[in-house]
């Protein structure tokens, strides 16, 4: 079954804009490089940074909490930290993440675009060490089949954008759903090897258009009235590292 990779793509602050990457070089038991480094604490969440551990996406600034998140439009300079965000009606943020500076100004920032739809005090935090703010506590690399999107969108009658999904990977070759039963398989992406860990329940995060920020299609009701389940994508656990990059060839082991 040939497939390859259509697509990469990183979101360095949790809840905010995908960044599409042309390669990517993945590390055994790691993350996607780069991914859900910082969130946006939305009110107290508890967070830890001497003893980090996996917290509940609704303590943060996420589209399945607050659907205005997707207003902001962001990116992230790896090498300097330096996180740059617009959104229409209010002045451009440029601050390094990394500076107490920094993340003051993008707390400030994001507080007046979100106004009473965030509880706050707003807070950005740095996942210490190899801490990730990942939905998942084990899954940190995923992926997304395109003919699954398709498919839904065929069944719902209009499009849907694979980017609802904010998936690392996104794969084109593989019949639609046919992922749903490989759990416990290996999967070869370019140069890395994987073991598929389980697929991905969805939740309202997918009911939001990333481009107008709006609430536009039950995305989760969808899945569940058209197929019994609410699944779009798997987790993978990373167990050889290796590059990937767009085109590059994507090999499930019998």
């Amino acid at each position: 079954m040939h497939a390859q990779v259509a697509s990469l793509y990183r979101h360095p602050v949790k809840g905010f804009t995908p960044e599409r990457l042309s390669t990517a070089t993945l590390e055994a038991g790691a993350c996607f490089p780069c991914d859900r480094l910082y969130a946006v604490e939305d009110g107290p969440s508890g967070f830890d940074t001497d003893a980090p551990s996996h917290l509940s996406k609704m303590k943060f600034t996420v589209l399945a909490k607050i659907p205005a998140v997707a207003k902001a439009h962001t990116a992230y300079d790896e090498a300097s930290g330096v996180l740059t965000a617009s959104a229409e009606g209010l002045a451009p943020f440029l601050g390094d993440l990394s500076s107490d500076e920094g993340r003051r100004g993008f707390e400030a920032w994001l507080a007046a675009l979100l106004g009473d739809e965030a509880k706050g005090p707003l807070r950005v935090l740095e996942g210490p060490g190899a801490h990730r703010f990942m939905d998942s506590k084990q899954g940190f690399v995923s992926i997304v089949n395109l003919a699954s999107v398709r498919d839904l969108a065929e069944k719902i009658g209009r499009p849907v954008d694979p980017l609802r999904f904010r998936a690392n990977l996104y794969v084109e070759g593989w019949p639609a759903w046919v992922e749903n039963g490989w759990t416990g398989r290996t999967v070869r992406v370019g140069d890395a090897t994987a073991q598929v860990l389980k697929p991905i329940v969805r939740c309202a995060a997918t009911h939001v258009d990333p481009v107008t920020a709006e609430r536009d299609i039950e995305v989760v009701k969808a899945l569940f009235d058209n197929y019994g389940h609410t699944f779009c994508g798997i987790y993978l656990n990373v167990t050889a590292g290796g590059a990937v990059g767009q085109g590059d060839a994507v090999a499930v082991e019998d």
